[in-house]
């Protein structure tokens, strides 16, 4: 079986994250979501209110108490969502095996890009980066072999960190693992093994998988699986891709039209490329255009174009035309994309007498 490379992406303190974004006045201080009022319960908090011992899950009369320069906000779930698919598309766009675990985490499998040399550090490069200048929040992210150390490294160097962990350095790296660190593992369990005298993986691996079986059952063989660093789970993919695009944001802003022209032909040789890779079930049934100015203005158009598989520059010529009225206008990003025919979607007949 070949190789896999998993990148495990989670955002820093999410929704603190993006109410920090919002509203500057409360990056530099200690901010809670949630936890307003008698019975509040934090949902998650900063940096700087984790340093004062405030957690999620907290009762919020115990984290003024820890923290009484506390600041509370209400929790926004639907700008959260809102959010959370600006992060999710921008991992789309990559790989269609994106995992979402919640709004805020995902793991991709991207054993099969050949993007960014086919580095899975070069991806989770780039995509932490993007994420940043699209989105304003930072995340953390791992890579690895496998989802369990994919997960364990993105959190290895957090916040704003990426840790990786390459094959050759896979048991090196859980032998001196503290078995805290293991998915599933909690109070009780890590209790049980301690009473055992085991106190890492590599402890664990010493012991051996009888042992853990006859005192752990079932989950003894997970957590001797786990140990030895193995894990097979495949990312699950429980969202059929509904579009495919690429776009580039320009280190120097293009200057005009004519330049946006002479980019197309690369991005819409990169878009090809991307749908070769793609599972192809559905027909193309839009064509879209999206433009970044200078001045951070977005636009995009669509036009249906049936019957295109393999797009061309000229099926694009059209859209770019009508998009861009001022020729002279700086652009910083332009992207093409495609939308597939959703032959699920339900119909509605009109009537033509109620």
């Amino acid at each position: 079986m070949p190789q896999r490379k998993i990148i495990h992406v989670d955002c820093d303190c999410f929704y603190a994250a993006v109410e920090m974004r919002d509203d500057p006045s409360l990056r530099d201080v200690p901010l809670a979501v949630g936890g307003e009022g008698g019975r509040g319960v934090v949902t998650t908090c900063n940096y700087r209110a984790r340093t004062f011992g405030v957690r999620s899950a907290m009762p919020g009369s115990e984290a003024r108490r820890l923290c009484p320069g506390l600041v509370t906000v209400p929790p926004d779930m639907g700008k959260y969502r809102v959010v959370s698919r600006q992060v999710m598309e921008i991992l789309r766009e990559l790989t269609d095996l994106v995992e979402p675990l919640s709004l805020d985490e995902a793991f991709l499998d991207v054993s099969d890009v050949s993007d960014h040399k086919g580095s899975g550090t070069l991806m989770a490069r780039y995509l932490r980066e993007r994420i940043h200048r699209e989105v304003g929040i930072t995340v953390s992210a791992g890579v690895a072999p496998n989802k369990f150390l994919a997960k364990i490294a993105s959190d290895w160097q957090k916040p704003d960190g990426l840790f990786v962990i390459t094959p050759d350095r896979v048991q090196e790296f859980v032998r001196d693992l503290p078995v805290e660190k293991l998915f599933g593992v909690g109070q009780v369990t890590a209790s049980k093994l301690h009473a055992l005298g085991v106190k890492t993986c590599g402890d664990m691996q010493a012991l051996g998988a009888d042992v853990l079986l006859d005192r752990f059952g079932k989950q003894g063989y997970r957590l001797h699986e786990m140990a030895h660093g193995r894990d097979d789970r495949p990312v699950v993919v429980s969202r059929i891709a509904k579009s495919v695009s690429v776009e580039r944001t320009f280190s120097q802003d293009l200057p005009d039209k004519a330049a946006c022209e002479s980019v197309m032909p690369a991005l819409v040789a990169d878009l090809n490329l991307r749908l070769s890779r793609k599972d192809r079930s559905k027909p193309i049934h839009k064509l879209f255009i999206k433009i970044r100015y200078s001045d951070f203005s977005t636009h995009t158009l669509e036009r249906v174009r049936e019957h295109v598989s393999e797009p061309e520059v000229a099926d694009y010529q059209p859209l770019l035309d009508e998009l861009v009225t001022n020729k002279e206008r700086p652009v910083r990003l332009l992207g093409v994309g495609v939308r597939f025919r959703n032959d699920d979607a339900p119909v509605t007949q009109l009537r033509l007498f109620d």
